[in-house]
């Protein structure tokens, strides 16, 4: 059955939508391998998820839609990337990018919300794309590289180089189309994240109508078009504060889950040479306590952003370039936090935690390669950050 065709699963509330997402986990980890070696997420896996409902979750309620809480999505993104990342990624992904369609304007929300309950799609940011005015709409063409979720898509979302009467310059758009207008290009050969399938797409020349097109300019800092129709603080947020949380949960439900495995771990393990079970040594019980805490503090770090970016949405005021290049750069450090905490367990772990059966070297070699994203760049988010505070212009959109 078709999503045109079916409103799906509905959750009763938000807490039943958590465990009925987190119940998959044992799933999730046993196919986990498997989505690497097939370099996109297991179809099977991907369909008990979407049975869950849970790409209603950020839908409008006008539309059949839950708007449920950035919090409590932070929880289901860190559940899922406890049991594998890669598809943690993708799911966490698709479901933002039907927040980001409701923050389009009214049209485009009821030409697809009004004929399908949600959408699966791929969403790219970078201006890879030029768009060409014509009669009713543009004509798009371009290629984007990574496209989460374009394995599993229905719709595909892009950013072009757009002319707007009354600019000198092309304003940077983002633009929907069907996926069947996409062609995907197999591209993701990479040694990190490869369960992700995020492979490249293309747009050659297809027109796209002037409603589902909306300008970023108008997104970033909570004051789009679908802000203003819907009475709901969700969609006052900041966007690329709620694009890095996206991307972030699951990372951080990794960690988590390397700390959990070196416990384990530390129960059974003979170090090589002695008769000593790794657990008895004072070095490697230091070890632990240091992994827990900063487990529990960079999940309470991320969730803390959450409640920040939240309360930017309530107050129903614009978010600052200031206070948005903060929260950039404070989700740029969870997810280094992150990754270095889930080195530190392998290392910990000795030899064995790089055999291809072991999870922990999956998770390093995916913290490894997730943490290159340009939302988490660090030396550009810091640098936009410190130039604010000195009262330099940004030198770079946030």
């Amino acid at each position: 059955m078709s999503r045109k065709e079916s409103l799906g699963h509905t959750p009763s509330s938000e807490t039943m939508l958590l465990d009925a997402v987190s119940g998959l986990a044992p799933m999730l980890s046993d196919n986990a391998r498997e989505a690497e070696q097939r370099r996109k997420p297991v179809d099977e896996v991907m369909a008990a998820i979407e049975g869950t409902g849970v790409y209603r979750y950020f839908v409008p309620k006008r539309f059949g839609g839950l708007e449920y809480s950035l919090e409590g999505f932070m929880h289901l993104g860190m559940n899922l990337g406890e049991a594998c990342l890669s598809t943690a990624w993708v799911v966490t992904f698709c479901m933002e990018h039907n927040w980001l369609l409701s923050l389009f304007g009214q049209a485009a929300q009821e030409d697809i919300f009004g004929q399908q309950p949600y959408v699966v799609a791929p969403g790219s940011l970078a201006p890879k794309g030029k768009a060409v005015e014509v009669e009713g709409g543009y004509r798009v063409t371009g290629r984007w590289q990574r496209g989460t979720g374009v394995m599993h898509a229905d719709w595909a979302m892009v950013a072009a180089l757009t002319p707007l009467p009354g600019q000198k310059e092309p304003a940077l758009c983002m633009f929907i189309l069907p996926i069947k207008e996409v062609e995907i290009i197999d591209t993701w050969h990479i040694d990190g994240m490869i369960g992700t399938g995020s492979n490249d797409i293309a747009i050659h020349d297809v027109f796209i109508p002037q409603h589902r097109m909306v300008n970023l300019a108008d997104v970033r800092a909570g004051e789009s078009p679908g802000a203003l129709w819907h009475d709901s603080p969700l969609y006052k947020m900041p966007m690329l504060p709620v694009l890095g949380l996206t991307a972030t949960a699951p990372a951080v439900g990794a960690a988590k889950q390397a700390v959990t495995l070196f416990h384990e771990r530390l129960q059974g393990r003979v170090v090589y040479g002695t008769t000593t079970k790794q657990g008895d040594k004072p070095v490697a019980q230091s070890r632990l306590a240091h992994a827990r805490a900063e487990a529990l503090s960079v999940e309470n770090q991320l969730l803390h952003i959450a409640r920040d970016v939240t309360a930017w949405g309530v107050s129903g005021e614009t978010c600052p370039e200031l206070e948005r290049a903060r929260l950039r750069v404070e989700i740029g450090h969870v997810v280094k936090r992150s990754r270095d905490l889930v080195r530190d367990v392998v290392e910990a772990c000795g030899a064995s935690a790089h055999f291809l059966d072991n999870p922990l070297q999956r998770m390093q070699r995916d913290l490894n390669t997730l943490s290159c994203h340009t939302v988490f760049d660090l030396d550009l988010a810091s640098e936009i950050y410190g130039r604010l505070l000195l009262g330099l212009p940004a030198n770079a959109p946030i």
